[in-house]
């Protein structure tokens, strides 16, 4: 994602080159952003699907903190210094969602927060509502850039509502179905990365769709 893109409406192309920031912090915050938010998608997504066994759920989290999480930390400081708002806000964003997600693992297994065993599947619940109703505002927040990116938070939202129902009911199939999702809006943000790759190393960015609503 770029300044461009947060300006981009109807009458305007899906691409359009970034404005140039002078200095060292010159370039595109999403060229970190995006592909440490890609590799935590599919650390997740392959957890949830099953590819390692159920009781394996910190699997993942080496990657979603250390890469992850601190990656969308970095890549929203850098979006805010160089005057990109709505950028680092979506960057600031996940990176609270994958931060808290990896103490919400490791808190719960190693019972640092005085969560009775009892209350796990509560606990869970609530962090997944919560992020759920933060996620589906910031779907709705985007309608004005370009469609991949509205279709990216969507599906982010859909695979929070599936493992929040999949938790509350203790479904595997849900909680596979979840993994999908994930997995399929990690493929999709690993096309963005291809995009925001290729304007930064001086190409064409790829098609992104037009806006869901103008200015």
């Amino acid at each position: 994602m770029t300044t461009s893109d947060t300006s981009t409406d109807r009458d305007r192309p899906a691409h359009r080159e970034p404005e140039e920031v002078a200095g060292p912090l010159a370039g595109d915050p999403a060229l970190i952003g995006v592909p440490t938010f890609v590799v935590g998608s599919i650390a997740l997504g392959m957890t949830l699907v099953g590819v390692v066994p159920a009781e394996a759920v910190g699997a993942p989290i080496a990657i979603i903190l250390a890469a992850t999480g601190l990656g969308q930390l970095v890549a929203a400081l850098w979006a805010a210094a160089i005057g990109q708002g709505a950028v680092a806000s979506i960057f600031g964003t996940f990176a609270g969602f994958w931060l808290s997600y990896g103490l919400l693992v490791l808190g719960l297994t190693h019972g640092w927060f005085g969560v009775p065993e009892g209350s796990a599947t509560a606990t869970q619940v609530l962090f997944l509502t919560s992020w759920f109703i933060v996620v589906a505002l910031l779907t709705a927040g985007t309608l004005r850039l370009p469609g991949a990116y509205t279709l990216l938070f969507a599906l982010i939202a859909a695979a929070l509502g599936l493992v929040l129902v999949a938790t509350a009911q203790d479904s595997a199939q849900l909680k596979t179905i979840g993994g999908f999702v994930v997995l399929t809006f990690a493929t999709l943000g690993a096309y963005l990365f291809l995009h925001v790759l290729s304007v930064a190393t001086g190409g064409r960015g790829l098609p992104l769709g037009r806006p869901l609503r103008g200015r």
